[in-house]
């Protein structure tokens, strides 16, 4: 491992060189695009979706929320994840589309920016792979951030430059109410590492609490890559 490489990106190496290879499922809304599935939790499905384990463990499990089906995230001063293994081609399927909530927010006065307060209620994010070459590893991180502005963007307190992270949500942003999430992620990968991206190669959700020691509920609704 290359050094200042952090745990959860060395695991993350682990997973992606792991031979493991899942056919992801693709559909067509209505007649205007294709789409690339990467969660259908409302069809309740956790298809290939695998536990990653940081340190304790962030409880998730299929659930039903003002009727409808849903990812349930619960962590109690745990960190651990989801990580799907997906190759996905961002010439044909740039956008990645999601819906989640948070039930409650974390509090105090952590800087996200540094290991201390380096939680989050709710984040999902895409990773290429480095190959053999671990250290060329990168995270693309969207996240509701607990006192960072929207649309702020940071090297991850662990991590470095190896993993940005990017504010879609704060604390303006209402409690128990579902908000729709659509990112370019090949122009947010070339804005935040400066270079053309083609492929990714995992799709990650994490809800942790584990530096601030806080607890927290999030949901997930599904997550799938469209044309445009």
């Amino acid at each position: 491992m290359k050094p200042g490489l952090s745990l959860p990106m060395a695991i993350l190496f682990l997973f992606l060189t792991a031979g493991l290879c899942f056919f992801p499922a693709m559909a067509a809304i209505g007649d205007e695009q294709e789409i690339l599935w990467a969660g259908e939790f409302s069809q309740q499905k956790l298809d290939n979706w695998l536990p990653k384990k940081f340190i304790s463990e962030t409880r998730y499990a299929l659930a039903t929320i003002d009727g409808e089906m849903a990812l349930k995230a619960v962590s109690r001063k745990s960190a651990s994840g989801l990580i799907k293994k997906i190759r996905v081609d961002l010439e044909k399927y740039p956008f990645l589309n999601w819906r989640w909530r948070i039930e409650n927010r974390l509090t105090g006065t952590f800087d996200e920016k540094q290991k201390p307060g380096d939680d989050y209620a709710a984040r999902i994010y895409v990773v290429v792979s480095g190959g053999i070459a671990i250290w060329k590893t990168k995270a693309l991180n969207y996240v509701w951030a607990r006192n960072s502005p929207k649309g702020d963007t940071w090297p991850n307190a662990f991590a470095g430059n190896n993993a940005m992270m990017k504010a879609l949500r704060s604390s303006e942003a209402p409690v128990s109410v579902w908000l729709r999430e659509k990112r370019n992620i090949r122009e947010d990968f070339k804005t935040l590492f400066g270079k053309e991206i083609r492929f990714i190669d995992a799709v990650v959700l994490m809800t942790d609490t584990d530096n601030t020691q806080k607890e927290v509920t999030a949901h997930y609704g599904d997550i799938y890559f469209t044309t445009r």
